[in-house]
């Protein structure tokens, strides 16, 4: 019986790269032994989800997801509530490409992502969180800082990638404010003020890989991080030590593992928005849920060279980091001089 595959690719993601490459990537899973089509995109909302699970329903037995994490996501959320699931692939073209980077997946070539599913050894099953009625592959976040996900513009995205966010970043540090929070986590119970909440799947959170350092992809619990301190000058410390992934110690942070996380406001009148991998998620009460090697994933499972998972410092990103740190250095003395 013949294999189907489904590519589902945003035309508009990652300054069109996937439409260049659309003929080479078709070709290469028609080599893999599926009889394969593609979708694209539209503007409409949801329209990768509500493919993904046409796909499903049509009992196709691969379904590729071709654009940034968000179209990703949506796949995935097009795919989750199914009781028999396809094989899901990921062809990155986006900006940060969290989820690639977490698989080992070539980001800055569509044509040799798609040749990982050559090698049929290259399958894992790997963890899916679920938020209420939605799912996510990556991370789920709440307090201030996640907000900035929300006010990038898209065309700053396209051009500097994860730097573009700890640009923002350092513009909203002076708005950061803390919020009471109930989080209940397995079987213990924090109360108190928050600026962040991260509830990790991978180790890769915006483009760096020490924030959640040991995450683990299919253990069924996720990396929760819970920053306590909202404070300027603490921020920035903690923001520090989050890039050299020392941060973890640190008694301004919570940092633990657990597999069923609810997460509310003390106060009713406190807003909590819910950020799922990059996108609005709804607002708290929440209950999260890690639903352990859910979906099997084509992911590079052995070791791969350095510079597939590596993008080049061009010079545009260089200025993009200066600027970032300016910006703090800036924040840091007016709170200084205080």
């Amino acid at each position: 019986m013949t294999k189907r595959a489904r590519v589902i690719y945003n035309p508009t993601s990652g300054r069109e790269a996937i439409k260049q490459d659309l003929v080479e990537i078709l070709a290469v899973y028609e080599q893999a032994g599926y009889e394969t089509s593609a979708y694209a995109t539209t503007p409409e909302p949801n329209s990768a989800k509500m493919e993904a699970s046409r796909a499903v329903r049509e009992g196709f037995d691969l379904i590729v997801a071709a654009g940034g994490d968000g179209t990703i996501n949506e796949v995935m959320n097009g795919i989750a509530p199914f009781e028999q699931r396809p094989l899901l692939a990921v062809i990155p073209s986006g900006t940060t490409n969290d989820y690639a980077r977490a698989l080992k997946i070539p980001r800055e070539d569509p044509v040799g992502a798609a040749r990982v599913i050559l090698n049929p050894e290259n399958r894992f099953k790997i963890d899916v969180g679920q938020a209420g009625d939605n799912y996510f592959m990556n991370i789920a976040a709440a307090g201030t800082l996640t907000e900035l996900t929300y006010d990038v513009p898209s065309q700053m995205k396209s051009l500097f990638g994860y730097l573009a966010y700890f640009a923002k970043g350092a513009e909203l540090l002076p708005r950061v404010k803390a919020v009471d929070v109930r989080v209940k986590y397995d079987d213990q119970v924090y109360e108190g003020e928050v600026s962040t909440i991260f509830l990790a799947l991978t180790n890769s959170v915006g483009g760096f890989e020490q924030v959640v350092p040991d995450a683990s992809l299919d253990d069924g619990n996720f990396s929760l991080l819970i920053v306590k301190d909202s404070s300027i000058p603490g921020m920035l410390q903690l923001m520090a030590k989050a890039l050299k992934g020392n941060h973890v110690g640190d008694d301004r942070i919570i940092y633990a593992k657990a597999k069923d996380v609810f997460v509310e406001p003390v106060h009713e009148e406190d807003r909590l928005m819910i950020n799922l991998d990059g996108e609005y998620g709804g607002d708290a009460p929440m209950q999260f849920h890690n639903l352990r090697q859910h979906i099997n994933v084509v992911a590079n499972v052995a070791e791969i060279p350095n510079e597939a998972i590596s993008s080049e410092m061009t010079p545009e990103l260089q200025r993009m980091e200066k600027d970032f740190i300016r910006d703090v250095d800036k924040v840091h003395e007016v709170e200084s001089n205080k």
